[in-house]
C-alpha cells in the first residue's frame, strides 16, 4: 500500500500546551485506496479485524530527533506476525506532541486505565478499527529505541 493512500488528523493534543484539562488524544487515519489490501492486513486469518491488543504503532525516525524539520513513519504492525498493517510518513515534531500529550493524558485524567490515547482507522470514510492504546515506541534512524520520546506505560518491560 502506497503512503500517500494514508491521511492523518490528530485531535486533543493542544491542552497541554494551554494548561487545560485533560483530554484523551486521539489520531485518525484515514484511508483512500484498494480497500481490498488494507482490510486483509487489518485482519487475522479468521477474517476478524486485528483488535488492540494484536497491534502495536510505532514512529521510526528518518532524521535527527533534534533537527527542526525532521520526519519519519508511522508503522502499525501485526502484533502475532511482525507483518506491517500500514506505514504512513509525518513530521517528528507533530508525532512529538501527539505522545506528550498522550503522556500527560495517562498522568493527569481519571480515565486513562483504558487507553492513553485512541486511533481510529476509517476506510473511505467508515469507521474500519478502533483501538485504546497505551504504547507507542519512537526509534532512531538505525533502530534503536528512544525511550525517552516513546511512551510506554510503567510495570512493561521491553
Amino acid at each position: 500500500m502506497r503512503r500517500d493512500y494514508f491521511e492523518l488528523d490528530v485531535e486533543n493534543v493542544e491542552w497541554v500546551k494551554n494548561d487545560g484539562d485533560p483530554e484523551k488524544p486521539l489520531v485518525r487515519i484515514d484511508f483512500h485506496g484498494p480497500s481490498g489490501v488494507l482490510e486483509q492486513q487489518l485482519s487475522d486469518p479468521s477474517g476478524s479485524y486485528l483488535d488492540a491488543g494484536e497491534t502495536d504503532v510505532a514512529f521510526r525516525l528518518q532524521d535527527p530527533v533534534d533537527e527542526s524539520d525532521a520526519t519519519g513513519v508511522v508503522s502499525v504492525t501485526n502484533r502475532i506476525t511482525g507483518d506491517f498493517v500500514f506505514e504512513l510518513n509525518e513530521s517528528a515534531d507533530d508525532v512529538l506532541t501527539f505522545i506528550r500529550a498522550a503522556r500527560e493524558y495517562g498522568r493527569n485524567a481519571a480515565d486513562a486505565d483504558d487507553g492513553r490515547y485512541r486511533v481510529e482507522v476509517r476506510i473511505d470514510g467508515e469507521e474500519a478499527v478502533v483501538y485504546e492504546k497505551e504504547t507507542f515506541l519512537v526509534y532512531d534512524a538505525d533502530g534503536n529505541l528512544l525511550r525517552s520520546h516513546s511512551l510506554i506505560p510503567s510495570g512493561v518491560e521491553l
